[in-house]
């Protein structure tokens, strides 16, 4: 009689003998007692943390600069975006007038005078027989020259002397707040007038020089603060420490850091100087026939009785002007709403 095998392991199973038949199954290995102390395969490995949505796009606000900030949130803005469609179709207009309006606006038929709107000429007929659209169209042109230059001008010279003034100090400063004081004393409309009744010239560059003349304090004033208060920065300090010249930190640390508030107050003022030139012009002081502009048209359809009979040659020129004031505003309030850090 045979011996019984003996299992070292009896866990273990046997295996099949070669000469066991093929249908019988080798016994299931029985399974492996659980350990209560062991980690279940689920919790074996932390579940991953879900990736937050926007996450990756504040760490790229984070490392935005102030002006490609500035730029993000304006691209958001509806404001900015209806002020600065609206504004370049009237730059467009001021480039090119004949794009939309194709007459000649000299050109004048006493006989369809005060003439309300006909075909062709939707806008109707001043008191010189002159189409209203297309003089409307053509006076962009020149109100539009006349602010940009005049905000351009303002913002180099107020610019200029007041940077300088607030980095350096000293004497310069108490001469420069001097002079302000002076020319902030003098209404801005009372000096025009004085100084275009003295030179009679024609054309826009009168206007242009009076507005600068009258205009650089607001400027220069806004420039000296801001310097003043970017100067006591730490980094500019630091670079001073570094042994970086004054010109050096004044062009690479003090003025790309200084000049949002003046763009923001430049831009609300291309508004202003629309309006100051059709205040000038309506006054008679301004820019005189021939030349075509707002403010000559609101001008020469200031009399009452022509307003009475055809209400159309002040109301289409006025539309347009507070129009284009109320665009270079809402685009003024859109800049400064993005460069000032306090309302963020």
């Amino acid at each position: 009689m045979p011996e019984p095998t003996v299992r070292s392991h009896p866990e273990e199973p046997q295996p099949v003998p070669s000469g066991a038949g093929a249908g019988t199954a080798a016994p299931a290995p029985a399974p492996a007692p659980e350990d209560p102390g062991a980690a279940s395969p689920k919790e074996a490995a932390p579940a991953a943390r879900p990736r937050r949505r926007g996450a990756h796009r504040r760490r790229r606000e984070r490392t935005r600069g102030l002006w490609a900030d500035a730029w993000y949130d304006l691209r958001r803005n509806p404001v900015f975006t209806v002020s600065a469609l609206l504004i370049l179709f009237l730059l467009a207009v001021a480039v090119r007038p004949e794009l939309i309006a194709s007459r000649d606006p000299l050109s004048c038929d006493l006989g369809r005078a005060l003439g309300g709107p006909a075909p062709g000429h939707w806008f109707g007929f001043d008191a010189q027989g002159c189409d209203v659209y297309t003089r409307t169209v053509h006076g962009a042109r020149a109100s539009i020259a006349v602010a940009v230059c005049a905000t351009l001008g303002t913002a180099l010279v107020g610019g200029v002397l007041g940077g300088l003034a607030g980095f350096f100090g000293g004497w310069a400063d108490g001469v420069l707040s001097r002079v302000t004081d002076v020319f902030f004393g003098i209404p801005i409309v009372l000096g025009g007038l004085v100084f275009l009744a003295m030179v009679r010239a024609e054309g826009i560059w009168p206007v242009v020089w009076v507005i600068v003349a009258l205009g650089w304090p607001q400027a220069a004033r806004i420039a000296r603060g801001s310097v003043i208060t970017v100067r006591q920065n730490d980094f500019v300090q630091a670079a001073r420490a570094l042994g970086a010249g004054s010109t050096r930190i004044l062009v690479r640390h003090v003025l790309p850091n200084a000049v949002a508030p003046v763009i923001v107050v430049m831009t609300i003022a291309l508004g202003t100087y629309v309006a100051l030139e059709a205040t000038l012009s309506f006054l008679g002081i301004g820019l005189r026939p021939p030349t075509v502009s707002w403010g000559v048209a609101i001008s020469e359809a200031s009399d009452g009785m022509q307003f009475r009979n055809a209400p159309h040659i002040l109301l289409y020129p006025a539309a347009a002007l507070s129009v284009t004031v109320l665009a270079f505003i809402m685009l003024g309030d859109a800049v400064r709403d993005a460069l000032d850090p306090k309302l963020r």
